[in-house]
């Protein structure tokens, strides 16, 4: 019970830097903190799993269950269906950006190349933001690269 209490309390909080000391890999790290139990199951529905495990390193703004939540109604269920593999492929991959990037890396109005081939803005005006979505914890370092947290799934231009 003291167990599912704290771990419950930790996902509510956000409180992943309490991870970073652990240098789990970024699925691992994910899974561990219980706010992307989405974006993990999207993970495993595009087979992206084993690259996300890989060497890396990878940069992933990484949305949380509520930030799918706030996707129209249906949405994630419509992605997860096998036959919509490619599109959810091509919106997750548009979240992990090559390499390591930590906020002190980012600059107001730079632009950042997916791994889906697009580039995401990133602005610093009001916080930092990556496209529409709020960065609400950063630099949770894991031990194939870094996620940063954000409020909204951001979706590639069709």
């Amino acid at each position: 019970m003291y167990r599912t209490t704290l771990a419950l309390a930790a996902s509510a909080l956000i409180a992943l830097p309490a991870f970073a000391g652990m240098k789990k890999d970024i699925v691992d790290t994910a899974v561990e903190a219980g706010s992307f139990e989405t974006l993990v199951a999207a993970v495993q529905a595009a087979d992206l799993v084993d690259t996300l495990k890989g060497d890396g390193p990878f940069t992933v703004f990484a949305p949380t269950d509520e930030a799918f939540a706030a996707l129209p109604e249906g949405t994630v269920e419509d992605l997860l269906k096998p036959e919509n593999k490619d599109q959810l492929i091509e919106i997750l991959t548009y979240h992990v950006v090559p390499g390591k990037v930590m906020s002190g890396d980012l600059s107001d109005d730079m632009a950042a190349t997916t791994v889906q081939g697009s580039d995401v803005m990133i602005d610093l005006d009001n916080g930092v933001m990556v496209e529409e979505a709020t960065v609400v914890s950063a630099d949770i370092e894991t031990s194939n690269g870094v996620i940063h947290v954000i409020d909204k799934v951001i979706l590639p231009e069709s």
